[in-house]
């Protein structure tokens, strides 16, 4: 880990508390968007597993998956009830994968938040034979495990203590084609958590502006979302948003050294 992750310190306060005001306003825009969004990418009906966050369960993930239904993909929640972050949520997430990909016969594209993006690039790791590709959104997958306003409750839900992704080789980057969602504005983990290093093959970080708990329903998530999903097996390139919607995808490495 390199030094800078390590002095990583959760989200501010002020932000935490804006959390539940910023998603709900994020969840009003899904109507004023929907010209945006009806010009979103088409699928062409391969199966996508939606994966809640911490705490949630399918409920959660309800707007996103109705939306990609809705452009032509095969939408699935994951049917395990409550994310609690056990770790045996993982084998039985692999037995929901392998079902998926025999029923449809084809590669299934995962899409995680949160926590559930976790689990969706460690299961690509066990399995990239059965995933077409990764999204993951505002998932902390870098870093130490107690830069987060959520550390007490996951270690309360799962039983386990925090510890740095890093150790856990959760950084490892799966085999498969990878896109990183996040905020800068996010109020659970601190954004630095949630992106991939650049440079690499098939991999790539994306920027939205909003925040944490209203990224499953944000709708330049959603574009973003069914836009790197659609693109052809063997056929990825990164994330080019139209020239007119280039204010709601920040570069993410701005201001890098």
């Amino acid at each position: 880990m390199s030094a800078a992750a390590a002095g990583l310190a959760p989200p501010s306060k002020v932000l935490l508390l804006l959390e539940g005001g910023r998603s709900l306003f994020e969840f009003g825009l899904l109507g004023p968007s929907l010209p945006l969004l009806r010009g979103a990418a088409r699928g062409d009906g391969h199966p996508v597993l939606v994966l809640p966050g911490l705490g949630a369960d399918d409920l959660s993930t309800l707007p996103l998956r109705r939306f990609l239904s809705q452009r032509g993909y095969a939408a699935h929640g994951w049917q395990l009830g409550r994310n609690l972050g056990r770790s045996a949520l993982l084998d039985r997430l692999q037995e929901r994968l392998d079902r998926l990909h025999r029923q449809h016969g084809c590669g299934v594209s995962l899409v995680g938040w949160s926590l559930g993006g976790i689990y969706a690039r460690e299961v690509a790791k066990r399995m990239p034979q059965q995933v077409r590709c990764v999204v993951t959104l505002g998932s902390p997958f870098r870093g130490p495990g107690r830069a987060s306003n959520v550390q007490r409750l996951y270690e309360y839900l799962s039983g386990e203590k925090s510890r740095d992704g890093d150790s856990l080789g959760l950084e490892r980057t799966p085999p498969v084609p990878t896109t990183a969602i996040f905020t800068r504005g996010d109020g659970i983990v601190p954004w630095q958590r949630c992106i991939e290093a650049p440079g690499r093959e098939r991999v790539e970080s994306i920027e939205v502006r909003g925040s944490h708990c209203g990224l499953g329903h944000n709708p330049s998530v959603l574009y973003a979302v069914s836009d790197r999903l659609a693109q052809p097996e063997g056929a990825w390139t990164p994330f080019q948003p139209h020239r007119a919607l280039r204010l709601l995808y920040p570069d993410p490495w701005r201001g890098a050294a």
